[in-house]
């Protein structure tokens, strides 16, 4: 049999031999730099830790809600918080109108129960988006209709937009999900052409912009949240963006009970034929406020390291991140999302691939199910107030057309999502998130039979 030991190997070994030293040492050498390179799956040393929580706050929004308390002004009708924050919001996202609401799913419910959208209608959204934006059309009895997603850019496909439009559909309604644009050039055209108000679901796209300006700015209207994980924060909260005066106020009058603003006292003058409350709390409207002092520097921060993460996992095989579109001049970076190609990592399952980058530090989830599919969707085709609204037959071709999504099925599968305060942290944490995907790529067949 052939020896592969060559003639430099040789006289290593024998060199260190001759030396009196132990052959042990350069294998034990060897030993010790695998150890360090293994996954911390497989009993390595996790590369990550200490990512930035959130919400950041300080002393400023402790003066904003002890101001607040002390004014004794709480709710929108005394104080002017909520106003202060409305005018801050609208300069900064160059909107005409702004009215804070009670949560991003209230902005949505306001501007369609200022459309007067009900029974009979229909609603386009995308599958890949949270229930919030499902559930805001049940509730007003109309039914959503699935659009499937454009796989790379994780959006609404803005090319299957026309082809889901019938006579009953009254509001196209994209989501900018993860804070990143849809395709709003196309979107926009096809609402024109077929005179269908186009309302953007902005909630987790905070200052997030297509072709310079504004998301939120471009259809009829903009809605956000300010929920707890959202990139502007105040624990619950949203907002109405609009050009359109007439919408501003009829929205303004759904989320007052059906009330128009008041001048002085109390106004008991109603408008339309149905409202709610929905309105912001002054402590809210003080917090955002604070909270305003932070977001554009933010926002910078989360552009920097996700464009440096990019240009890094883009050159992993088998990690794909989500695609922006010609039109972005921003995103939001709500989420940093990737797609997940098991194919080029030993066939090893997402769940796997996900247990071991959280076990390298860097916290991860799969992001959105498929929500067209899912029961608490699918059991709408049943339910005794829309089957009486719509009769079986609409119902069951309904459901049949939602299943219809078969990109969103494969993103739902390969998708992988980082959250925003993950991309407030230094250059080098980025650097250490792409090492560990790359650590365990290179071990990927043992991770798989682990």
């Amino acid at each position: 049999m052939k020896s592969s030991i060559t003639r430099r190997r040789f006289l290593e070994t024998t060199s260190f031999a001759g030396a009196g030293l132990s052959l042990s040492l350069p294998q034990f050498a060897f030993a010790a730099e695998s150890a360090a390179d293994k996954p911390a799956k497989l009993g390595g040393k996790p590369l990550c830790a200490g990512f930035p929580k959130w919400p950041v706050f300080d002393q400023t929004e402790e003066k904003a809600l002890l101001d607040t308390l002390h004014s004794g002004e709480w709710f929108r009708g005394g104080g002017g918080a909520v106003k202060g924050f409305e005018e801050a919001y609208q300069k900064l996202t160059g909107a005409k109108h702004c009215l804070a609401t009670a949560s991003g799913t209230a902005a949505l419910t306001t501007v369609l129960g200022a459309l007067d959208i009900g029974p009979g209608d229909e609603v386009l959204i995308p599958p890949y988006t949270f229930v919030a934006t499902y559930n805001v059309v049940v509730l007003n009895y109309a039914l959503p209709v699935f659009v499937d997603t454009d796989l790379e850019s994780f959006q609404m496909d803005a090319n299957k937009v026309e082809a889901a439009i019938r006579k009953e559909t009254r509001i196209i309604l994209p989501v900018h999900i993860g804070g990143s644009p849809v395709n709003l050039d196309k979107i926009l055209d096809v609402g024109q052409k077929h005179a269908i108000p186009v309302v953007e679901d902005a909630c987790q796209a905070h200052l997030a912009e297509w072709r310079g300006r504004k998301v939120g700015t471009w259809g009829l209207a903009g809605c956000f949240s300010f929920q707890a994980s959202k990139n502007l924060n105040s624990g619950e909260g949203g907002a109405v963006l609009t050009n359109d005066a007439k919408l501003a106020e009829v929205c303004y009058n759904f989320h007052n009970q059906g009330r128009a603003r008041q001048v002085s006292g109390y106004n008991f003058s109603y408008s339309g034929t149905r409202g709610s409350n929905l309105r912001l709390s002054e402590f809210q409207g003080n917090l955002l406020v604070a909270q305003m002092t932070r977001v554009i520097e933010q926002t910078q921060r989360r552009t920097e390291n996700a464009n440096y993460l990019t240009e890094m996992l883009s050159a992993i095989p088998g990690i794909k991140p989500a695609k922006l579109y010609e039109g972005v001049t921003r995103s939001a970076y709500h989420l940093y999302m990737f797609r997940y190609d098991k194919s080029q990592f030993a066939g090893m399952a997402r769940s796997k691939f996900l247990d071991a980058l959280s076990a390298e530090g860097v916290p991860c989830s799969g992001g959105y199910s498929v929500m067209n599919k899912d029961d608490y969707v699918s059991g709408l085709a049943k339910n005794k107030h829309f089957l009486k609204v719509y009769g079986e037959q609409r119902m069951k071709d309904w459901l049949e057309q939602n299943q219809n999504c078969p990109q969103n099925e494969r993103l739902c599968q390969e998708g992988v999502w980082f959250t925003q305060n993950m991309l407030l942290g230094p250059r080098t944490q980025m650097e250490q998130i792409a090492e560990a995907i790359r650590r365990i790529q290179k071990h990927a067949t043992e991770l798989a039979r682990a």
